[in-house]
């Protein structure tokens, strides 16, 4: 699913919205996720999962196409870690 695809179904499903609300709401709510990660923290969502950072160090890389040595500077990654109910329900049907 995509981002276009959940505002629809949302829309959809609460007919007392209207399409630029969700957008907006949704909109909100990721662009608080994001800057909670800017700053170093944690983004929980409680049987969903976490969103944290995740530092690489600074290394050297090899250019695929001609082999040369190139070098990677240090970057912060988002990690996700899903939640024990996620977990569960996605490993419910091979029980």
């Amino acid at each position: 699913m995509i981002k276009s695809e959940l505002i629809a179904r949302l829309a959809s499903e609460n007919p007392h919205l209207t399409q630029k609300d969700v957008e907006r709401v949704i909109a909100v709510i990721l662009d608080r996720m994001i800057v909670a990660l800017e700053d170093g923290g944690r983004v929980e969502l409680r049987g969903f999962g976490a969103f944290s950072l995740r530092s690489r160090p600074a290394r050297t890389g090899r250019n695929p196409r001609t082999g040369e040595a190139v070098d990677v500077a240090a970057k912060h990654v988002p990690f996700f870690k899903s939640g024990k109910e996620l977990r569960a329900r996605l490993n419910a049907d091979s029980e």
